[in-house]
């Protein structure tokens, strides 16, 4: 049996008597499996720093809770790894903010260790703890693998911090259809032909001209997608709001990178997109972003989302952004459509992947043009990936016999004589 649910809420109430958790306790996550019971969470900048008595965000340092509750006949492990591979030793992060005062250094030595979470988990007990891990804002995938000899445990959660302000927040997906517009299918050649006939592109706010190629299709619950996401290291962008607006300028100005970075509002089905997100690279300047529409496609009780990604290349002014700047994109679409593909196939999130027809064929030579100008060119496929909970390795991924992308998207004349012409 698999089942989440909000850490706490039980314990709800007007009850005086009734225990009082913390904020972030309230906000935990619990998954239940045969024998184990799991709770998670991650307390905001502020808590945490009521937590150690010190700033650990200033140190890009964020804590995670952990509960195991271990019901069955043997000890078990928890592989901190398996959620931070670069995670802080307690005795390290203590060593980041020790003073002249050797007192002080021995009370944050006594706190940090104090509050670490201790393995092995006995049969029969419930351990509980932090682990220090690098700092992610907005959300967090939390993998929280257990071992023992001969058995291993996962569970996944997705955390999303209260303080921040993301494209998402702002999106009531179970409003976004009436039940009358949802489109339920079950069959599968029904089911692709209703993904060919998705818009082929992005517009502007009018809809009166088109913009990218929709070229990713992902079918699958919203909170597999962002913990796969999220795995990979790509981060939500915020809303445009005073602070964002100028840690953009800042890092326009500086050069520097800017995980959350805004990004333009691009429209299917009348609206901006629902959500996005974003790998940032070493400048601001250069970074791999998408954008993603929930579609009113039910592919057998799944949700089924468009989207658009392309690789950001550099920057240039133009009249037709509203911030007079904007992103130069890499005219290769499918290349980030072929890179995000692969990324999160690493994931182990992804079960089966496919293509199907989308905005048709766009030769190199004979390119088109998004809504800020930028020229693009491309197969014409969009690429379909499936969801589901972890853990699922690559030789566990099966590929779906539809479209398939050529191996050469140029001429073959162009092909034969070897590599790319200037």
């Amino acid at each position: 049996m698999l089942a989440i649910a909000a850490f706490g809420q039980s314990c709800a109430g007007s009850d005086p008597g009734a225990v009082q958790y913390p904020p972030y306790k309230v906000r935990a996550q619990t998954e239940v499996q045969d024998g184990f019971q799991v709770s998670v969470a991650v307390p905001t900048a502020g808590e945490a720093a009521a937590i150690y008595g010190v700033d650990l965000a200033e140190k890009q340092i964020q804590p995670v809770w952990i509960q195991v509750r271990n019901k069955s006949n043997s000890p078990y492990w928890f592989l901190t790894s398996g959620l931070d591979a670069n995670y802080f030793a307690a005795s390290e992060a203590a060593y980041a903010f020790h003073t002249a005062s050797e007192k002080t250094n021995d009370e944050i030595d006594e706190r940090f260790d104090s509050l670490q979470f201790i393995n092995p988990v006995m049969p029969g007990t419930t351990a509980s703890g932090f682990v220090l891990t690098n700092l992610d804002e907005g959300v967090k995938a939390l993998d929280i693998d257990l071992i023992s000899r001969g058995d291993a445990r996962s569970f996944t959660f997705v955390t999303a911090d209260p303080t921040f302000i993301a494209t998402r927040n702002r999106v009531n997906f179970d409003r976004l259809y009436s039940p009358d517009e949802l489109l339920h299918v079950d069959d599968e050649d029904e089911f692709r032909t209703l993904l060919e006939g998705m818009p082929c592109c992005t517009t502007n706010k009018q809809g009166t001209e088109t913009g990218d190629p929709l070229n990713l299709i992902l079918i699958g619950a919203r909170r597999d997608i962002i913990a796969a996401l999220t795995r990979r290291q790509w981060h939500p962008t915020e809303v445009l709001h005073v602070e964002s607006i100028w840690r953009t300028v800042k890092s326009f100005v500086q050069g520097s990178r800017y995980r959350y970075s805004p990004i333009s509002p691009l429209y299917v089905y009348g609206r901006a997109q629902d959500g996005a997100a974003q790998k940032a690279r070493a400048t601001i300047h250069e970074r791999n972003h998408a954008r993603f529409w929930q579609s009113p496609i039910r592919f057998r009780g799944q949700t089924v989302w468009v989207g658009q990604i392309s690789r950001d290349i550099g920057v240039k002014y133009t009249l037709k952004s509203p911030t007079i700047s904007t992103h130069v994109i890499d005219p290769d679409v499918d290349e980030a459509r072929r890179y995000m593909l692969e990324d999160l196939a690493y994931s182990q999130a992804v079960n089966k992947i496919g293509f199907v027809k989308g905005v048709g064929e766009v030769r190199q030579q004979v390119p088109r043009f998004n809504l800020v100008g930028d020229p693009y060119y491309t197969d014409g496929l969009r690429a379909v990936m499936f969801f589901a909970p972890r853990p699922y390795t690559l030789s566990d991924l099966d590929v779906l016999d539809w479209e398939q992308p050529p191996s050469f998207r140029r001429d073959p004349e162009l092909s034969s004589a070897g590599g790319r012409n200037n």
